[in-house]
């Protein structure tokens, strides 16, 4: 960096390898302990190991280039240079041990370093009732990396993909940040509600962002429904003790899709 500074031989487009941007994550956990421990709670805090050597998801489908989109997406090269054997009959691998436990969604797959914003500045301390409607947005640091562009996409351009339940479109949240949720947890190609990773809440959650239920770095949702409903919703009922896969992980009426006739006979 300081040769090019004095050569004046500038480079438009910097690129940090994988390493270097875990050596970034240091910087990170220094000053947001609080966001890093939520992260490491949750589930994007998965490894190589827990996400490439899986077992009953590698023996169901073949590991392939696109794994690395979500799962990866600064590691320089290709799926066959991570894991062996291409297969779904294994044992797998990583081809190199260190990466085990390397992260695979590090905090700069949805952070982008250097983002546009808008200058802070100073409220009209004189008039206390006009601040919140003077109020400036926020900047935002959330931008996906893309790892085929092998740039980032702030949340404000990113595109949130039709989504149906059958032949009938699903009621989308306009939050900008479940835009970036959305590019992983994702339809199928037909784009049909629930398919693939798809969590896109329909039926009485239709609407709702994903960070209406989720906390944002640990996914946490034990207070969710508290956020919202009272002790007893609109029908008498308890709704954190309804059929819902909220109270019991092996419940058919899952929370993201659920309708009030999966938990009401009387439909």
């Amino acid at each position: 960096m300081v040769t090019t500074h004095f050569r004046e031989d500038y480079i438009e487009n910097i690129r940090m390898s994988e390493d270097q941007v875990l050596e970034s994550m240091k910087s990170c956990i220094r000053c947001h302990q609080e966001e890093w421990s939520d992260w490491l709670a949750g589930g994007h805090s998965a490894t190589y190991q827990a996400i490439l050597l899986n077992t009953s998801q590698n023996s169901t489908e073949q590991l392939s280039f696109d794994c690395l989109r979500c799962h990866g997406m600064f590691f320089d090269g290709s799926i066959e240079d991570l894991v062996e054997p291409m297969d779904i009959s294994g044992p797998w691998r990583l081809k190199d041990s260190l990466r085990m436990d390397h992260p695979v969604i590090p905090c700069m797959t949805c952070h982008q370093m250097h983002s546009p914003g808008i200058p802070a500045i100073r409220p009209d301390y004189s008039l206390p009732v006009l601040m919140e409607y003077k109020r400036l947005p926020e900047n935002s640091s959330l931008a996906l990396y893309s790892r085929p562009e092998k740039m980032y996409f702030h949340v404000s351009v990113l595109p949130a993909p039709g989504i149906y339940f059958q032949d009938t479109i699903v009621k989308v949240s306009e939050d900008p940040r479940q835009r970036l949720c959305m590019q992983c947890h994702a339809p199928q190609a037909n784009h049909q509600s629930g398919s693939s990773d798809d969590r896109t809440p329909r039926g009485v959650h239709a609407g709702l962002s994903c960070l209406s239920c989720h906390i944002s770095h640990d996914n946490d949702t034990r207070s969710s429904c508290k956020l919202c409903h009272p002790v007893l919703s609109n029908c008498g009922l308890d709704v954190e003790k309804m059929n819902t896969s909220f109270a019991d992980s092996t419940s058919a009426n899952n929370i993201h899709f659920v309708s009030c006739a999966d938990c009401h006979e009387k439909k």
